[in-house]
């Protein structure tokens, strides 16, 4: 499959205002609130797909394996690894900023992972605290399925703020068999039949000389995928109704606004969805965080959202990890990107109360009653109708009380999971394949973590 420069044709802005909206009243507030089901019997749990595997360091016994470095285990009630006593000090360019400064720092690495699925893609991710002053770095090293090695790729360099560093990816990485975009590490030529079998991941914690201070990471992982080429995939059956109470909130309510993070609010779509999730599950930035927002600004927590996943060298608040790190910066919540194999991996979470952040780009023709079409576009999903349609927050939309949106069940399937499509021109360009944000609190129910586990993430 052909790779553009960038990810920017999957992630890009929607495009134009979206149509009308649905009858239901907006409602903020925490997971609690509970959501409208119907007599549809709920969908059973799924093993985990075949397409796809998950593999996070979470535990203390996580952390107290694989290659330290300089670091150590911390115990508690979510376990994590920090700067023991540093190894070495390095000087770092920040490449937007130009500015030299001296770190301290200390490593972990992974055990080596053996991926149930070869790979010809793997994107990680992670959850962690970087007080001012820290930072971190992941990298990626993996074995091909010819028994040869890749090089260390870094698959991002991120603090919470921006004072310290500019967060950011880091492009033109490659070896002549694989590259990186943006976020993903992919094969370069999948239909060779190479594959990535196995792989470790490294962190390099950062802080100022002398500090004393440490970024804790709690979670870290990857997702290996190996998704076929297609244009289209079967329609699964409907078995579920039910609609989470997520709040609304619109990118386009925000245009024009803090243009240097990715040319305003029109290109807020993952920050946007991002931070209706993070709300519904009761958390939210504080007043003093939001301080420096313009005050004539309604919800100032999305700007927010925009300003801490923005990628410096993306130049775009799409990144995918970057999305889900911003969540876990809030209490006690965890955040993943993965793939899902189908809209019934998505009625199993929806039963359990979780809400997802879905990507997709689509014709306008393609999608119902979206009324635009764009190269890459993140909704969430917060529920299904009786008929199995697809209830969508879509942040495309004109205002809040018109993010609420219902699209077709078939339709919906096939722009999300398909991997190849036609774009206006008629030109084949690629599709995400599946690629949704998870996130949960720390302390899930049992039927949360069932269903989490049902579709591969533990």
């Amino acid at each position: 499959m052909a790779r553009p420069t960038s990810r920017r044709n999957v992630l890009g802005a929607a495009i134009a205002a979206a149509a009308s909206a649905g009858t239901l009243t907006a409602s903020a507030g925490p997971a609690a609130a509970a959501a409208a089901t119907t007599a549809v019997p709920r969908a059973p749990l799924r093993q985990p797909k075949t397409l796809v595997d998950n593999r996070f360091w979470s535990t203390y016994t996580d952390w107290r394996c694989g290659d330290r470095a300089g670091t150590k285990a911390v115990a508690g009630h979510r376990p994590g690894v920090v700067i023991a006593e540093p190894v070495g000090t390095t000087d770092y360019t920040d490449p937007h900023t130009g500015t030299t400064a001296r770190w301290e720092y200390a490593t972990w690495t992974s055990p080596v992972h053996r991926s149930s699925v070869p790979a010809t893609e793997v994107i990680a991710s992670w959850n962690a605290d970087t007080p001012a002053g820290t930072w971190l770095q992941v990298e990626l090293s993996g074995r091909y399925s010819d028994g040869s090695a890749t090089p260390w790729f870094v698959m991002g360099r991120w603090a919470a703020g921006d004072m310290d560093i500019r967060r950011t990816s880091v492009d033109d990485q490659g070896d002549g068999r694989a590259s990186v975009w943006t976020d993903t590490f992919s094969v370069d030529d999948a239909a060779s039949g190479l594959r990535l079998d196995a792989y470790r991941l490294r962190l390099t914690l950062y802080r100022r000389p002398g500090s004393g201070l440490t970024p804790i990471v709690r979670r870290l992982g990857a997702m290996a995928s190996d998704i076929p080429d297609r244009f289209g995939v079967p329609a699964s059956e409907p078995g579920l109704a039910r609609e989470l109470i997520v709040p609304r909130y619109s990118q386009n309510t925000h245009v024009g606004q803090y243009p240097e993070y990715d040319n305003g609010g029109e290109a807020w779509c993952s920050p946007t969805s991002s931070q209706m999730i993070i709300e519904y599950w009761g958390r939210k930035p504080s007043a003093d965080d939001l301080a420096w927002v313009n005050p004539d600004f309604d919800d100032p927590q999305v700007c927010h959202a925009a300003r801490y996943t923005y990628d410096h060298q993306y130049a775009g608040c799409g990144n995918w990890p970057f999305n889900a790190a911003y969540a876990a910066t809030y209490r006690d919540m965890n955040a993943v990107v993965t793939r899902l194999s189908s809209l019934t991996d998505l009625e199993t979470l929806i039963a359990a109360g979780i809400p997802a952040i879905t990507s997709q780009s689509f014709l306008k023709e393609e999608l119902t009653g979206a009324g635009y079409g764009t190269a890459g576009h993140l909704m969430t999903v917060i529920g299904f109708t009786a008929d199995g349609d697809v209830i969508a927050n879509d942040p495309a939309s004109p205002s809040n009380e018109a993010v609420r949106r219902v699209y077709r069940r078939a339709e919906w399937e096939k722009i999300w999971l398909r991997t190849k499509r036609y774009n206006a021109t008629g030109k084949v360009v690629s599709g995400t394949g599946g690629v949704c944000y998870l996130y949960w609190p720390t302390h899930p129910t049992p039927e949360q973590r069932r269903a989490l586990a049902a579709v591969g993430v533990h």
